[in-house]
């Protein structure tokens, strides 16, 4: 391999010498960037950061005091799964070699074919599968909070392993790994609203429809036991959020900057107009309240981080709040269905929110970055939409029959006197709370 360019002031025996393929090789560096890399891993154990500790603390918040250790077990032991599974088999479906678009080849099976330098990018492709991992860990860990207090352990880590595999994997390929959605509609996702939270929220509730209500639902309370554990894992995602959407750009960039300014201006003005619906409707602001609207925000803004000006994300955020808060009311109060966390209503509703959104704030004139490739407005909502029709199909029913599948062979619901019980006794021995 000749080197392309010999500098003619170089002495013609250099010249010869770095024409040798073995010299040039050894004098070329590789094209990997190390503050690119730097940052990407470090961004890598924010997202990290988001499921262990942050979601742990957020749901277990939320629930009542018998159940919160088995809800930051099962954040736990999803993490543990899903990341296994990705090294094994997700990886390579979402973003092996392209094989028509719809799933990824298995060229990257147990990542045993890596490559130096992941294409498209300027950091090793090992740092990008990391990354990557870190999002197929959150994604089925935030439909634990539709089915707290009464799935049975062994079901939620069969049904995580798959989903990931079957709804997950493929869902990534289509949209990031260049597959069909991507390049065919160019539906656009920076960070994951459909990869993500689109996802997992159609999937919560169709696995809630499945599984049935809490016990005393509706009509007996279940407020949440610790309020101040749910705004420390609040503040713990949203922190970790700068890594989960300024990680997305891939490298320690202008991309990264705009990103993570766009997630925390729409995260403050989610969590403000919250407070004020609250106040408007029920008289007072509540610490949940702050923490369900931060998290509706960063949900919202996700798919369109880098695309958006900071005024735009301003305007994510309070729609997202306004939007999710109204969706909590339908989803409970009319429908009576029992998606105990709002999974649905805020990271499912916000995720498909934002995509929309971002049709429209793509727009040069509101801001954006602009339309690619000569589309219009009209023709990137209707991107958008197909999109997330798509996705919100392939969810509700691969998650579906995954549900129903592992069921046969581990039963999806807890019985009732485990229930009465709470989980942290009746299915793994031991107490959050022991005072004794």
């Amino acid at each position: 391999m000749k080197l392309s360019v010999c500098k003619a002031t170089l002495a013609a025996g250099l010249c010869v010498f770095a024409t040798s393929p073995a010299l040039a090789e050894t004098i070329i560096p590789p094209p990997v960037n190390s503050g690119f890399t730097g940052w990407v891993l470090a961004a890598s154990a924010l997202v990290l950061l988001m499921t262990l500790p942050g979601l742990a603390l957020f749901y277990g918040g939320l629930v009542r005091a018998k159940n919160l250790l088995s809800v930051a077990l099962q954040c736990g032991a999803i993490a543990a799964i899903a990341s296994l599974v990705w090294v094994a088999l997700g990886y390579t479906l979402a973003f092996g070699q392209v094989s028509g678009g719809w799933i990824g080849s298995g060229n990257a099976f147990m990542l045993l074919d890596l490559g130096s330098i992941r294409p498209g990018t300027a950091i090793p492709e090992s740092t990008f599968a990391l990354f990557q991992m870190t999002f197929a860990v959150i994604a089925p860990a935030l439909m634990v909070g539709a089915w707290v207090e009464r799935a049975r352990f062994p079901w939620v880590l069969g049904f995580c392993a798959l989903w990931v595999l079957i709804v997950y994997a493929p869902v990534a390929h289509w949209l990031w790994g260049g597959g069909w959605l991507a390049t065919r509609f160019g539906t656009l996702d920076f960070a994951g609203g459909l990869v993500v939270h689109t996802t997992a929220g159609v999937s919560a509730i169709v696995v809630v429809l499945l599984l049935g209500p809490r016990s005393g639902f509706p009509d007996k309370p279940m407020l949440p036991h610790a309020p101040a554990l749910t705004i420390v894992g609040a503040a713990l995602l949203w922190v970790g959020w700068f890594g989960f959407n300024g990680g997305s750009a891939l490298g320690a960039n202008d991309n990264a900057s705009s990103a993570i300014l766009a997630t925390h201006i729409a995260a403050c003005a989610a969590a403000l107009t919250w407070l004020l619906a609250e106040r408007i409707a029920i008289g007072k602001p509540t610490g949940v309240g702050w923490a369900t609207g931060a998290i509706a925000g960063l949900a919202t803004i996700t798919p369109a981080a880098v695309f958006v000006s900071p005024g735009a994300a301003m305007l994510f955020g309070a729609l997202a709040a306004l939007v999710c808060y109204g969706a909590i009311q339908q989803v409970k109060q009319r429908w009576k269905i029992d998606d105990s966390l709002d999974v649905f209503a805020v990271h499912g509703v916000g995720g498909i929110l934002g995509t929309l959104l971002l049709a429209v704030f793509l727009s040069r004139e509101l801001g954006g970055t602009g339309y690619f490739d000569g589309a219009t407005m009209a023709s990137q909502l209707g991107a958008q939409a197909i999109g997330i029709g798509v996705v919100m199909v392939w969810s509700a029913v691969g998650s579906a029959i995954i549900a129903l599948m592992v069921s046969v062979v581990f039963p999806m619901r807890a019985d009732e006197e485990g229930e009465i019980e709470g989980l942290d006794i009746s299915a793994h021995g031991e107490r959050a709370w022991d005072f004794d």
